[in-house]
Protein backbone atom coordinates (compact mmCIF):
# COMPACT_ATOMS: atom_id res chain seq x y z
CA UNK A 1 0.00 0.00 0.00
CA UNK A 2 1.35 3.49 -1.04
CA UNK A 3 -0.09 5.10 2.04
CA UNK A 4 -0.61 4.27 5.35
CA UNK A 5 -3.51 6.39 5.92
CA UNK A 6 -6.52 6.31 3.54
CA UNK A 7 -9.91 8.96 2.96
CA UNK A 8 -10.63 11.70 4.10
CA UNK A 9 -9.16 13.03 7.75
CA UNK A 10 -10.02 16.38 9.79
CA UNK A 11 -7.80 18.77 10.93
CA UNK A 12 -7.50 18.29 15.19
CA UNK A 13 -8.59 21.53 16.87
CA UNK A 14 -9.16 21.91 21.09
CA UNK A 15 -12.85 22.99 20.15
CA UNK A 16 -13.40 18.97 19.60
CA UNK A 17 -11.18 17.03 21.75
CA UNK A 18 -13.95 16.28 24.23
CA UNK A 19 -15.94 14.42 21.47
CA UNK A 20 -13.30 12.98 19.98
CA UNK A 21 -12.47 11.54 22.70
CA UNK A 22 -16.06 10.48 24.45
CA UNK A 23 -17.93 9.66 20.67
CA UNK A 24 -14.91 8.14 18.96
CA UNK A 25 -16.09 9.14 15.75
CA UNK A 26 -15.40 7.62 12.20
CA UNK A 27 -12.68 9.70 11.24
CA UNK A 28 -9.99 7.54 9.39
CA UNK A 29 -7.32 10.25 10.62
CA UNK A 30 -6.72 13.88 12.06
CA UNK A 31 -3.74 16.48 10.75
CA UNK A 32 -1.88 18.03 13.51
CA UNK A 33 -0.90 21.60 13.61
CA UNK A 34 2.70 21.13 14.38
CA UNK A 35 3.35 24.71 16.08
CA UNK A 36 0.84 24.36 18.66
CA UNK A 37 2.50 21.72 20.36
CA UNK A 38 6.20 22.61 20.13
CA UNK A 39 5.96 23.27 23.84
CA UNK A 40 7.32 20.03 25.92
CA UNK A 41 4.23 19.19 27.98
CA UNK A 42 0.90 20.88 29.47
CA UNK A 43 -2.96 20.09 28.23
CA UNK A 44 -2.34 20.35 24.23
CA UNK A 45 -0.31 16.85 24.40
CA UNK A 46 -2.55 15.09 27.04
CA UNK A 47 -5.32 15.67 24.78
CA UNK A 48 -2.97 14.66 21.68
CA UNK A 49 -1.91 11.54 22.93
CA UNK A 50 -5.33 10.29 24.09
CA UNK A 51 -6.03 11.14 20.24
CA UNK A 52 -3.23 9.56 18.71
CA UNK A 53 -3.87 6.06 20.83
CA UNK A 54 -6.92 5.56 18.30
CA UNK A 55 -6.13 7.37 15.52
CA UNK A 56 -3.47 8.14 12.77
CA UNK A 57 -2.29 11.53 12.50
CA UNK A 58 -0.25 13.86 10.11
CA UNK A 59 1.59 16.85 11.03
CA UNK A 60 1.62 20.09 9.17
CA UNK A 61 3.28 22.87 10.04
CA UNK A 62 3.55 26.72 9.44
CA UNK A 63 6.77 27.40 11.01
CA UNK A 64 9.62 26.23 9.42
CA UNK A 65 10.07 29.54 7.21
CA UNK A 66 11.13 27.46 4.30
CA UNK A 67 11.61 30.63 1.43
CA UNK A 68 13.19 32.38 4.40
CA UNK A 69 16.62 33.98 3.73
CA UNK A 70 17.92 33.70 7.21
CA UNK A 71 19.27 30.09 7.96
CA UNK A 72 16.77 27.12 9.14
CA UNK A 73 16.30 27.47 12.75
CA UNK A 74 18.38 24.48 14.57
CA UNK A 75 16.51 24.95 17.38
CA UNK A 76 12.81 24.47 15.27
CA UNK A 77 13.92 21.71 13.89
CA UNK A 78 15.20 19.81 16.66
CA UNK A 79 11.80 20.46 18.58
CA UNK A 80 9.83 19.04 15.56
CA UNK A 81 11.93 16.02 15.32
CA UNK A 82 11.30 15.39 18.93
CA UNK A 83 7.76 15.65 17.93
CA UNK A 84 7.96 12.89 14.92
CA UNK A 85 9.93 10.62 17.37
CA UNK A 86 7.12 11.64 19.59
CA UNK A 87 3.89 10.82 17.68
CA UNK A 88 5.10 9.36 14.91
CA UNK A 89 2.57 10.74 11.83
CA UNK A 90 2.15 9.44 8.78
CA UNK A 91 3.67 12.54 6.65
CA UNK A 92 5.00 15.77 7.84
CA UNK A 93 4.61 19.11 5.51
CA UNK A 94 5.11 22.41 5.45
CA UNK A 95 4.52 25.54 2.77
CA UNK A 96 5.86 26.79 -0.13
CA UNK A 97 7.02 30.47 1.71
CA UNK A 98 8.37 32.34 4.05
CA UNK A 99 7.51 33.55 7.44
CA UNK A 100 10.14 35.05 9.07
CA UNK A 101 13.27 37.82 8.67
CA UNK A 102 16.14 38.68 11.10
CA UNK A 103 14.14 41.17 12.57
CA UNK A 104 10.14 39.70 12.61
CA UNK A 105 7.93 36.72 12.58
CA UNK A 106 5.02 37.37 10.47
CA UNK A 107 3.37 34.48 10.92
CA UNK A 108 1.96 34.82 7.40
CA UNK A 109 2.13 32.59 4.68
CA UNK A 110 4.06 35.11 2.44
CA UNK A 111 5.20 33.82 -1.46
CA UNK A 112 8.41 34.59 -3.52
CA UNK A 113 9.17 34.95 -7.08
CA UNK A 114 9.00 31.71 -9.51
CA UNK A 115 12.55 31.71 -10.49
CA UNK A 116 15.32 29.64 -10.92
CA UNK A 117 17.19 31.15 -8.11
CA UNK A 118 14.20 30.35 -5.67
CA UNK A 119 13.53 26.92 -6.83
CA UNK A 120 17.16 26.42 -5.91
CA UNK A 121 16.85 28.32 -2.92
CA UNK A 122 13.61 26.12 -1.47
CA UNK A 123 15.51 22.86 -2.87
CA UNK A 124 18.58 23.01 -0.53
CA UNK A 125 16.85 23.56 2.40
CA UNK A 126 14.06 21.45 2.10
CA UNK A 127 16.71 18.86 1.44
CA UNK A 128 18.13 20.01 4.94
CA UNK A 129 15.10 19.72 6.63
CA UNK A 130 14.82 16.09 5.21
CA UNK A 131 18.50 15.02 6.26
CA UNK A 132 18.07 16.56 9.92
CA UNK A 133 14.25 15.03 10.17
CA UNK A 134 15.62 11.57 8.79
CA UNK A 135 11.95 11.64 6.47
CA UNK A 136 10.26 12.61 3.46
CA UNK A 137 8.64 16.36 3.97
CA UNK A 138 5.11 17.38 1.76
CA UNK A 139 5.65 21.58 0.23
CA UNK A 140 1.76 22.96 0.17
CA UNK A 141 1.35 25.52 -2.61
CA UNK A 142 0.08 29.03 -1.32
CA UNK A 143 -3.15 30.97 -2.41
CA UNK A 144 -1.66 34.04 -3.68
CA UNK A 145 -2.55 37.72 -4.33
CA UNK A 146 -0.21 39.40 -6.58
CA UNK A 147 2.29 38.74 -8.44
CA UNK A 148 6.34 39.46 -8.45
CA UNK A 149 7.62 40.88 -11.89
CA UNK A 150 10.97 38.84 -11.44
CA UNK A 151 8.83 35.62 -12.19
CA UNK A 152 9.66 34.05 -15.01
CA UNK A 153 8.04 30.35 -14.67
CA UNK A 154 4.42 29.88 -13.78
CA UNK A 155 3.29 28.43 -10.47
CA UNK A 156 2.65 24.74 -11.54
CA UNK A 157 6.46 24.62 -13.13
CA UNK A 158 7.59 26.21 -10.20
CA UNK A 159 5.93 23.57 -7.51
CA UNK A 160 6.77 20.84 -9.86
CA UNK A 161 11.03 21.81 -10.17
CA UNK A 162 11.13 22.28 -6.55
CA UNK A 163 9.40 18.82 -5.65
CA UNK A 164 11.40 17.11 -8.31
CA UNK A 165 14.98 19.05 -7.26
CA UNK A 166 14.31 18.33 -3.63
CA UNK A 167 12.89 14.57 -3.91
CA UNK A 168 9.83 15.75 -1.61
CA UNK A 169 6.24 15.20 -1.65
CA UNK A 170 3.54 17.49 -2.97
CA UNK A 171 0.50 18.62 -0.26
CA UNK A 172 -1.63 19.73 -3.49
CA UNK A 173 -4.35 22.27 -1.98
CA UNK A 174 -7.55 22.14 -4.85
CA UNK A 175 -8.79 25.03 -3.23
CA UNK A 176 -5.61 27.16 -3.23
CA UNK A 177 -5.36 26.43 -6.90
CA UNK A 178 -8.56 27.47 -7.41
CA UNK A 179 -8.65 31.07 -5.47
CA UNK A 180 -5.34 31.76 -6.93
CA UNK A 181 -6.41 30.80 -10.62
CA UNK A 182 -9.54 33.28 -9.99
CA UNK A 183 -7.15 35.64 -8.40
CA UNK A 184 -4.70 35.94 -11.73
CA UNK A 185 -6.67 34.53 -14.14
CA UNK A 186 -4.66 31.33 -15.20
CA UNK A 187 -6.79 27.85 -15.77
CA UNK A 188 -7.05 25.96 -12.29
CA UNK A 189 -6.94 22.61 -15.01
CA UNK A 190 -3.75 23.87 -17.00
CA UNK A 191 -2.32 23.43 -13.59
CA UNK A 192 -3.44 20.15 -12.40
CA UNK A 193 -2.41 18.86 -15.82
CA UNK A 194 1.01 20.10 -15.35
CA UNK A 195 1.62 19.11 -11.49
CA UNK A 196 3.48 15.46 -11.31
CA UNK A 197 0.88 13.17 -9.95
CA UNK A 198 3.23 10.77 -8.31
CA UNK A 199 4.70 13.66 -6.23
CA UNK A 200 0.80 14.06 -4.57
CA UNK A 201 0.86 12.53 -1.21
CA UNK A 202 -2.36 14.60 0.48
CA UNK A 203 -4.88 16.88 -0.68
CA UNK A 204 -6.28 19.51 1.07
CA UNK A 205 -10.01 21.11 0.53
CA UNK A 206 -11.43 24.63 2.45
CA UNK A 207 -13.80 27.25 2.10
CA UNK A 208 -13.06 30.43 0.60
CA UNK A 209 -14.65 34.16 0.67
CA UNK A 210 -14.80 36.69 -2.51
CA UNK A 211 -13.63 40.71 -1.11
CA UNK A 212 -13.79 42.91 -3.60
CA UNK A 213 -13.60 41.16 -6.55
CA UNK A 214 -10.66 38.46 -5.22
CA UNK A 215 -11.12 35.30 -3.50
CA UNK A 216 -9.51 34.68 -0.19
CA UNK A 217 -8.24 31.80 1.45
CA UNK A 218 -9.83 32.41 4.96
CA UNK A 219 -10.53 28.12 5.92
CA UNK A 220 -13.81 29.30 7.34
CA UNK A 221 -16.37 28.03 5.20
CA UNK A 222 -17.62 24.59 3.55
CA UNK A 223 -15.97 24.24 0.39
CA UNK A 224 -17.55 25.71 -2.76
CA UNK A 225 -19.32 23.49 -5.73
CA UNK A 226 -16.28 24.71 -7.68
CA UNK A 227 -13.98 23.44 -5.69
CA UNK A 228 -15.84 20.22 -5.47
CA UNK A 229 -15.86 19.50 -9.19
CA UNK A 230 -11.96 20.57 -9.51
CA UNK A 231 -11.11 18.14 -6.48
CA UNK A 232 -12.84 15.45 -8.50
CA UNK A 233 -10.33 16.17 -12.09
CA UNK A 234 -7.74 16.33 -9.04
CA UNK A 235 -8.32 12.49 -7.73
CA UNK A 236 -9.11 11.11 -11.45
CA UNK A 237 -4.99 12.54 -11.81
CA UNK A 238 -3.59 12.19 -9.10
CA UNK A 239 -5.41 8.79 -7.88
CA UNK A 240 -6.47 7.92 -4.54
CA UNK A 241 -4.79 10.29 -1.76
CA UNK A 242 -5.26 11.22 1.36
CA UNK A 243 -7.84 14.08 1.80
CA UNK A 244 -8.13 16.48 4.42
CA UNK A 245 -10.94 18.78 5.27
CA UNK A 246 -9.17 22.07 6.56
CA UNK A 247 -11.47 24.77 9.09
CA UNK A 248 -9.08 26.53 10.80
CA UNK A 249 -11.19 29.80 11.34
CA UNK A 250 -15.35 30.13 12.78
CA UNK A 251 -14.29 26.30 13.41
CA UNK A 252 -18.05 24.70 13.62
CA UNK A 253 -18.94 21.51 15.47
CA UNK A 254 -17.50 18.48 14.19
CA UNK A 255 -20.85 17.43 12.62
CA UNK A 256 -20.59 19.99 9.87
CA UNK A 257 -17.11 18.84 9.17
CA UNK A 258 -17.88 15.39 9.38
CA UNK A 259 -20.72 16.26 6.62
CA UNK A 260 -18.00 17.89 4.72
CA UNK A 261 -15.69 15.06 5.14
CA UNK A 262 -18.80 12.58 3.86
CA UNK A 263 -19.57 14.68 0.72
CA UNK A 264 -15.47 14.26 -0.14
CA UNK A 265 -16.15 10.44 0.23
CA UNK A 266 -18.47 10.85 -2.27
CA UNK A 267 -16.89 11.96 -4.48
CA UNK A 268 -13.83 10.02 -4.26
CA UNK A 269 -16.13 6.96 -4.41
CA UNK A 270 -17.47 8.16 -7.48
CA UNK A 271 -13.97 8.48 -8.70
CA UNK A 272 -12.92 4.96 -8.03
CA UNK A 273 -16.22 3.83 -9.73
CA UNK A 274 -15.37 5.38 -12.82
CA UNK A 275 -11.82 4.39 -12.99
CA UNK A 276 -12.69 0.85 -12.43
CA UNK A 277 -15.61 0.96 -14.91
CA UNK A 278 -13.02 2.81 -17.80
CA UNK A 279 -10.69 -0.36 -16.51
CA UNK A 280 -13.28 -3.47 -17.16
CA UNK A 281 -13.66 -1.97 -20.62
CA UNK A 282 -10.49 -1.54 -21.86
CA UNK A 283 -10.00 -5.44 -20.80
CA UNK A 284 -13.41 -6.03 -23.10
CA UNK A 285 -11.74 -4.40 -25.82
Amino acid sequence: MKYQIQGTGLGLRSDHYQTILAEKPDIPWFEVMTDNYMGAGGQPHAYLEAVRQDYPITFHGVGLSLGGGQPLSPNYLQRLKALINRYEPTLISDHLSFSKSPQHNSHELLPLPYTEQVVQHFVERIQQVQEGLGRQILVENLSSYLTFKQSDMNEWDFVSEVAKRADCGILLDVNNIYVSAYNHGFSSEEYLDNIPAERVQEIHLAGYEEQDGYLLDTHGAQVYPAVWQLYQKALAKVGDVPTLIEWDTDIPNLDCLIAEKARADAIRQQVLELKLTSQEVKCEE
